[in-house]
């Protein structure tokens, strides 16, 4: 039987937030570094984060094996518990199915609202068998699907395997991070020939392209019948830095799609935005400097005290440093420098 959605839950989803895919900090040791973990997720919450998303590609994978996968998501549900404003709890579950759906339950217990389903390392499985492994997920907490892009450990999902995927009643939202115009018009065309367009909400995962995916309204044919979709959201590595910014950025665009017309600036905000992303997910060398670009960004605002990731071989790729410098001095209007200055004492000392 699938699981379901509280209303609250399905209220925020449809009505679309920024989730920021949560990161991870450590000590020199490689222990959870509990009060920089407290003070991330306070400063997501604080600046109009709807959600956030643990256990996720910006986690890093390796917090599995380095048994750190409950103690992250737990903190991190606990500390949001604290806060005026419930968000939406994603948890990135991962591995064959037992291994998901236990992570699911792990997530369930611990009060996430959906299972994002990390298909990475399940080339070996036909499309029709990961659609049975979502199943299996989807029986304990309700699903987010996730096309991730073959260059940080996706495959190739096509439009018949969308199809089937959102036949599953406990699919709710998809993540789509394709970083391809193509797959992604793939999945919206395969939701809204499902007929369940108003019951999957769609979330742009595609840090290259952010703001014209929540810019875009489509529409699909389907049996001589007009289907209309939009990306309500974004859940987004790069909203993990400048999450204020990335807030008020869906506010405009709101009030844009509603009032109409979609300004020059918006275009240029767009442009400005996905030039930013390049520098700190690392583009030119094939995104290898991704995490270390979130975390530099974080370390220049002293959230965290320096880079440190799991595996040691992650780190800037060379040159990366002065391409974050270029964005932030080229765009300051796209940092929240200022609100983070403002509020980091409390956020690291409550």
């Amino acid at each position: 039987m699938a699981a379901t959605l509280s209303p609250y839950a399905e209220r925020v989803l449809f009505e679309g937030a920024i989730i920021p895919a949560h990161p991870l900090v450590i000590t020199d040791g490689g222990d959870l570094d509990e009060p920089r973990q407290r003070a991330l997720t306070r400063y997501y919450l604080d600046a109009g984060a709807g959600g956030l998303a643990v256990g996720v590609h910006t986690t890093q994978f390796a917090v599995r094996e380095a048994g750190l996968f409950r103690p992250v998501l737990e903190l991190a549900a606990e500390t949001a518990r604290a806060n005026s404003r419930r968000p939406l709890l994603v948890a990135g579950v991962a591995g064959p199915t037992a291994q998901a759906v236990a992570e699911a339950a792990i997530a369930a217990e611990l009060g996430y609202d959906l299972a994002l389903v990390i298909l990475r390392g399940l080339d070996h499985l036909s499309d029709a068998q990961v659609v049975e492994h979502l199943q299996a997920v989807g029986e304990v907490l309700p699903l987010c699907g996730f096309y991730l892009q073959p260059a940080v450990g996706g495959r190739h999902l096509d439009i018949r395997f969308w199809r089937a995927a959102a036949q599953l009643p406990a699919l709710r939202a998809i993540k789509i991070a394709t970083f391809d115009r193509y797959r992604t018009l793939d999945v919206v065309r395969a939701v809204c020939e499902s007929g369940r367009a108003t019951e999957i909400a769609l979330y742009t995962g595609n840090d290259d392209h952010i703001l014209l995916d929540l810019l875009t309204e489509y529409t699909v044919d389907v049996c001589g019948t007009p289907v209309t979709t939009r990306m309500v959201g974004g859940l987004l590595g790069q909203c993990a830095v400048w999450t204020q910014t990335a807030v008020r950025l869906l506010h405009r665009i709101r009030e844009a799609v509603h009032t109409g017309p979609i300004g020059k600036e918006l275009l240029t905000l767009a442009a400005q935005l996905t030039d930013a992303n390049g520098a700190v997910f690392d583009s030119a060398s094939g995104f290898a400097g991704s995490i270390a670009g979130i975390h530099e960004v974080l370390r220049r605002q002293c959230l965290v005290p320096e880079i440190r990731l799991l595996d040691p071989k992650e780190c800037l790729s060379p040159g990366q440093a002065e391409e974050i410098d270029r964005v932030i001095a080229a765009y300051p209007h796209l940092t929240d420098d200022a609100f983070v200055a403002e509020h980091r004492a409390t956020w690291l000392n409550t």
